[in-house]
């Protein structure tokens, strides 16, 4: 296992992105070259900040509070009232655990979901609270990984094919039909 790698197993896999990062992932590499301290992950809190010392051998720091506070393992709720089915909650959901489709309810799975928060900011009817997690705890942190890796490639699929199916349609305007 290369540096990178320890210091990603270390971290909770939330994909929250408060440390600044991306991801987890880009946290961890940022750490490894130097970039980043190993005190701005909020849902590690001083746990994941004492393995990062250890590990790097470096002193604990405490929690930057720029990247935010530690707090209790959250997980998002949806008001299914209030919901309108927007469907603007899916796309940054980094592990898909928001389930649902336009113009239709939507819903949270909770044995998916980090509590990243990301939903909260792209919902135009702010139905969707972070509570508590209650027991069972949070989802395992490989499970999460595999999830959030799947997440982005999709995404970058899809991004890929849209920019095709554009050049495709682009030099498809450029020629005239009807005429040899």
């Amino acid at each position: 296992m290369n540096q990178v790698e320890a210091i990603e197993a270390l971290l909770p896999q939330t994909q929250c992105a408060r440390c600044g990062y991306a991801g987890c992932r880009p946290y961890a590499q940022a750490i490894a070259r130097g970039e980043a301290e190993i005190n701005q992950c909020p849902p590690g809190g001083a746990a994941v900040i004492g393995r990062l010392a250890a590990l790097l051998s470096r002193v604990p720091l405490p929690l930057n509070p720029a990247n935010g506070t530690e707090g209790p393992p959250l997980i998002a709720r949806i008001d299914e009232q209030a919901c309108i089915g927007c469907a603007k909650c899916l796309p940054p959901c980094p592990v898909d655990a928001i389930i649902g489709a336009r113009k239709r309810m939507h819903t949270v799975v909770a044995e998916l979901c980090t509590g990243c928060e990301l939903c909260l900011a792209p919902c135009p009817v702010e139905c969707i609270t972070l509570a508590p997690r209650p027991a069972p705890p949070a989802p395992e942190p490989t499970a999460n990984r595999l999830r959030y890796a799947a997440h982005t490639a999709r995404l970058e699929r899809r991004a890929s094919e849209r920019a095709a199916l554009l050049a495709t349609r682009k030099g498809l305007a450029g020629t005239t039909p009807g005429r040899s």
